[in-house]
């Protein structure tokens, strides 16, 4: 493209790659976000096979990494399972308690808790006294997944993915404030305002 006087520069590339369907391989750094090993009280999983007719009947809880130059941002997020729609999120640049707990209370502040189940890894966050007092402060029921089962809560596995290769890959972050602008931007204005969900409201589900 220089060679034919063009200017341009890598997010320019990596756009015209996107419209014409053409993708790269990149060998990554990870994260590790989960940390199994702890002695607070753990709950089974309830969201097994689990029918879903409406909204706000379970959420799927999670945290990501978002890489940068310095390092590593993290976002916790909640999904509803029924509308694939994001309820709350948090971010934050470690990995402490404090950063899943913000987001369980945007949701808590913005939706129905009635009859509502909570599913999460084992991870000491959402195993930690102050996540399960505020779950239990709100009638909402505890269920978590078995160590090391990923797809045992895929569909926030899903947003995040989406996350990454329509927003965070494509714009490749370089700070903490391209973050924090970002992906407030695409959760609320794309993904849950834009964004066709595949299940949703269309039909019941099962998990």
């Amino acid at each position: 493209m220089r060679r034919k006087g063009m200017v341009v520069n890598h997010k320019k590339v990596l756009k015209m790659m996107k419209k014409m369907g053409i993708q790269c391989r990149k060998r990554r750094r990870f994260a590790v976000t989960t940390n199994s090993k702890h002695s607070f009280k753990v709950y089974p999983n309830l969201a097994k096979d689990l029918v879903l007719n409406g909204t706000d009947k379970l959420w799927c809880a999670d945290i990501t990494y978002i890489r940068i130059l310095t390092g590593f941002v993290y976002l916790a997020a909640i999904i509803d399972a029924f509308s694939r729609k994001i309820v709350g999120y948090a971010i934050g640049g470690t990995l402490a308690a404090k950063l899943p707990l913000e987001a369980l209370k945007m949701a808590i502040r913005s939706r129905n808790t009635e009859d509502l189940i909570h599913h999460s890894d084992k991870g000491i966050q959402y195993c930690s006294y102050e996540y399960v007092d505020l779950l239990e402060s709100h009638q909402i029921k505890i269920s978590m997944s078995a160590t090391a089962s990923p797809y045992e809560n895929a569909t926030i596995e899903s947003f995040f993915r989406t996350l990454k290769v329509e927003e965070v890959y494509l714009w490749e972050y370089e700070t903490y404030r391209d973050v924090i602008e970002r992906i407030p931007y695409f959760i609320e204005d794309v993904y849950n305002s834009k964004r066709l969900h595949s299940s949703g409201l269309y039909a019941p589900g099962r998990i």
